[in-house]
């Protein structure tokens, strides 16, 4: 006769509670933010579980806990994300093919996000610290330093349509052969136990998180390039928050860098996660945005297609409907500092003058969009498939 464990009520009474922060949140003002704020709690509650059962600290891999069906954090709509947990003291060994991304990053945070502080970065490198050989194979040990608690690797793409992923395995050397531990009561309950936590702390996290930064600066401008707070060693970052009307446009103007394998800008939802990048142009890489002759990038992120007649043009960010929401400019891979000349100019004017205000604009037909947002969803794919 079966008999119940009564093992998953932590998690139902965490799903429950999850669900009145969602539907109670401060910044929702329509029925459409509503159920936005379910879907992205689907993407918490999947996340809840992998962090929970699928991280193993005697037999760690990789697991991807970010992408189109689970965001967070504002999560960068061209980087794979890649965490495995870590012990203190124990000898680890990653080992993996360099793909043709723009830049392969590794981070050790010490602790995690919380809803009260930032998580620590004990280390940061990408891979021109790494022996790549010539078939682009790489290896390196790590002994897990005191407080170290993940390893994250993120692999960015600044062109979609031709670079590629690489392939990457973690190994723990003291448990190579030996037989993962057989299932308890206890272990699943712990794991149940984790996951509440995990759930209910995620969603605080990332609520409270956009007001240690983006919150902080006057609404409709964007900061001058720093060292990403707790980023990695070669990132720059711009910050800011939008809030624009229906006929209203936000012109971002911004040098092209070639000092940088990577150079993006992206919009998200006031959920402080990336909006629909897959079937909606809401980022664009300086591989796929057009530079106007001075050498410049100039972006339009509007509501309504800000081309003549309503059309849409080739550096528009659509906000889908979000009338408010985070915008983050991101440098990685420099070879120099950045200085506020290299930073983003902010011009809010009504959308219907955006093409009296700018040198040149790149006006596509629907055809034309239609393919642009083809390739999306194809590059998109690729990524989860690989």
């Amino acid at each position: 006769m079966s008999e119940s464990l009564g093992l998953t009520g932590p998690l139902q009474a965490a799903i429950a509670e999850a669900e009145e922060l969602i539907a109670n949140a401060p910044f929702i003002r329509t029925e459409a933010d509503r159920l936005e704020g379910y879907d992205y709690l689907a993407g918490r509650i999947r996340m809840a579980m992998q962090t929970a059962f699928d991280y193993d600290l005697e037999q760690p891999l990789f697991v991807n806990p970010t992408h189109q069906f689970s965001k967070q954090g504002l999560d960068n709509p061209d980087a794979v994300y890649l965490n495995a947990f870590l012990r203190e003291g124990v000898e680890y060994v990653v080992r993996g093919r360099r793909g043709t991304s723009a830049d392969l990053s590794f981070q050790v945070m010490g602790g995690a996000y919380s809803a009260d502080s930032a998580a620590t970065s004990l280390m940061a490198f990408d891979e021109r610290e790494l022996e790549v050989s010539a078939d682009g194979t790489f290896s390196f040990t790590y002994v897990a330093e005191p407080g170290a608690k993940t390893l994250i690797v993120r692999e960015v793409f600044n062109d979609w349509d031709t670079e590629e992923r690489g392939t990457i395995t973690i190994e723990r050397t003291d448990t190579l052969g030996r037989a993962r531990r057989e299932l308890s009561a206890a272990t699943l309950k712990k794991k149940y136990e984790v996951a509440a936590r995990s759930l209910v702390g995620s969603i605080q996290t990332w609520f409270a998180f956009p007001h240690f930064f983006q919150f902080k600066e006057p609404v409709n401008t964007l900061t001058v390039p720093t060292s990403t707070p707790g980023g990695l060693s070669s990132q720059f970052s711009s910050i800011g928050h939008y809030e624009l009307a229906e006929d209203e446009a936000m012109i971002v103007t911004v040098p092209r860098c070639d000092d940088c394998t990577y150079q993006a800008i992206q919009i998200g939802s006031d959920w402080y996660a990336s909006t629909d990048y897959e079937t909606h142009q809401t980022s664009l890489t300086k591989a796929q945005a057009v530079a106007d002759d001075d050498g410049v990038l100039r972006f339009v992120i509007s509501e309504r297609p800000p081309g003549t007649g309503g059309t849409p043009v080739a550096n528009w960010l659509e906000t889908t409907g979000h009338r408010t929401g985070p915008i983050m400019l991101r440098w990685q891979q420099l070879t120099r500092d950045l200085t506020a000349a290299d930073g983003p100019v902010v011009e809010i004017v009504p959308v219907a003058e955006v093409a009296g205000r700018l040198p040149s604009m790149v006006a596509l037909t629907e055809a034309e969009y239609a393919a642009r947002i083809t390739a999306r969803q194809r590059a998109v794919a690729r990524r989860m498939l690989s």
